[in-house]
C-alpha cells in the first residue's frame, strides 16, 4: 500500500516560513535538523501529528523561482489545506494579518479560500459546504 508521508512547499525563509505555519495556521514542528546552510524542517497538523509531514524545503534550486511567480501571478495555489470550516479559518486568519487572494467561495460541494503565506506561495483552503 502507497500512502503520501511527506509533502513540500517552497519557502523563501525558512525561520520565518516556520514562524508563520505554526504560529499563524497552526502547524506544529516535528522536525528541525540542521544541514549545512539550511535544514529539513517540517510540520505537522496538531490534528494528525503522526500524519503527512509538510517539508519547509528551501526555495533555491533555479527552477522555484519561476515555477512560484507563474503560479502567483495566474492566482494557482501550490497546494491545498483541509479545515472543517474555511469562513472560519478565514475570519480567524484574517484578524491574524493574514492576507487572502481570494476571500471563501462556493464552489459546488466544497467552500474555498486562497491566502499568501508571506514564504512565496498561495495556499488553498477548502471545506465542504
Amino acid at each position: 500500500m502507497i500512502r503520501v508521508n511527506l509533502a513540500s512547499v517552497f519557502v523563501d525563509d525558512q525561520a520565518k516560513a516556520l514562524t508563520f505555519y505554526t504560529e499563524v495556521l497552526g502547524f506544529e514542528k516535528k522536525t528541525d535538523i540542521p544541514l549545512g546552510e539550511h535544514r529539513w524542517l517540517t510540520v505537522v497538523s496538531p490534528a494528525d501529528p503522526d500524519g503527512v509531514e509538510l517539508v519547509l524545503e528551501p526555495a533555491g534550486h533555479p527552477a522555484v523561482g519561476p515555477f512560484r511567480q507563474a503560479l502567483v501571478a495566474d492566482g494557482i495555489p501550490f497546494t491545498s489545506f483541509a479545515v472543517d470550516d474555511v469562513r472560519a479559518e478565514f475570519d480567524r486568519l484574517r484578524a491574524r494579518g493574514v492576507e487572502f487572494t481570494q476571500p471563501p467561495v462556493e464552489m459546488g460541494t466544497v467552500t474555498t479560500a486562497v491566502l499568501d503565506d508571506t514564504c512565496g506561495n498561495l495556499i488553498q483552503l477548502a471545506s465542504a459546504s
